[in-house]
């Protein structure tokens, strides 16, 4: 059994197991400068950080991006009329005809409800944890990585998590934010590795376990959307750390999240038709069920 070992990016002949918290590199004890977070290599301390309070954050309006968010799953909430307290299901197609289901968008074309279902609730309490989950989250990230690469990586975990509802569930409506905000509960776990924190005393680790927990546990949740936003962001955020470290332009940065936005659009398309193309159990199962509703 080999240990890999680590150097320096600036000595390699120096073996050391601390990276920088800005850009991720080796360094020896020679390249660190203590900042108030973390260690950093000579060219990252040489960048002013600036400390901010949580109500500093708060006037600054450094979680635009996050309220922007909520505010439009709520007002499509409202649009829905799924005012119910509970998940009350998916009837009249909760008005907007937006969730996401597998044999619309495979014989359909309805390619929109890749990114209209992760809008969508069905229920007071679907919506009212699923934002409050999501305020949390952006008070924690939206700062830290930028409101830029938080909208980009938001908005790859929900259509990595539509990939996952539609290897799991293709001809099951399914409608939430859930596949997203677990996807940016992955992107606070690699975050958090990378700048020296332990996710699991944070409590990122335990808030992740308990909610898959209770994905397995309780009826009427994707699991499959749960676990694809979880990976596709986690993924995700180790490719930004990658060009972080390659000191990659911002812009090309985020040109590379909208290459795996798309990606994962094509790849939510391409299920859906492999899974709900004609002769499919899925397209199969779907005419049964509106044959019945007919009758």
């Amino acid at each position: 059994m080999s240990t890999q070992t680590t150097t320096c990016y600036r000595h390699p002949s120096r073996e050391t197991g601390v990276a920088c918290s800005n850009c991720g590199r080796f360094i020896c004890p020679d390249c660190m400068t203590p900042t108030p977070v973390g260690m950093r290599c000579p060219e990252c301390s040489k960048q002013k950080t600036q400390v901010r309070t949580i109500s500093d954050i708060s006037r600054s309006g450094a979680v635009q991006a996050t309220t922007a968010i909520i505010a439009l799953n709520v007002i499509v909430f409202l649009a829905s009329g799924q005012f119910n307290i509970g998940s009350g299901g998916t009837s009249g197609s909760l008005a907007l005809r937006g969730e996401l289901y597998g044999p619309s968008i495979a014989e359909g074309h309805q390619y929109y409800r890749l990114v209209t279902s992760g809008f969508l609730h069905a229920g007071l309490l679907h919506i009212g944890f699923n934002m409050y989950i999501l305020w949390w989250l952006g008070n924690l990230l939206e700062p830290a990585i930028g409101k830029r690469r938080f909208v980009g990586l938001y908005f790859v975990s929900m259509l990595t998590g539509s990939i996952g509802a539609l290897l799991v569930t293709p001809d099951s409506p399914t409608v939430g934010a859930s596949g997203a905000i677990f996807g940016l509960m992955g992107v606070a776990f690699m975050e958090m590795r990378a700048r020296g924190i332990d996710p699991m005393a944070s409590g990122i680790g335990p808030t992740i376990l308990l909610n898959l927990v209770l994905s397995f546990t309780l009826s009427g949740i994707s699991i499959g959307g749960h676990i694809g936003g979880l990976v596709g962001g986690g993924l995700a955020t180790l490719v930004l750390h990658e060009l972080d470290k390659r000191r990659t332009k911002e812009l090309a940065v985020y040109a590379v999240l909208a290459v795996m936005a798309l990606a994962a659009a094509g790849g939510g398309i391409a299920v859906a038709k492999s899974n709900c193309g004609a002769g499919s159990f899925c397209k199969e199962r779907a005419a049964f069920l509106d044959q019945l509703i007919k009758r």
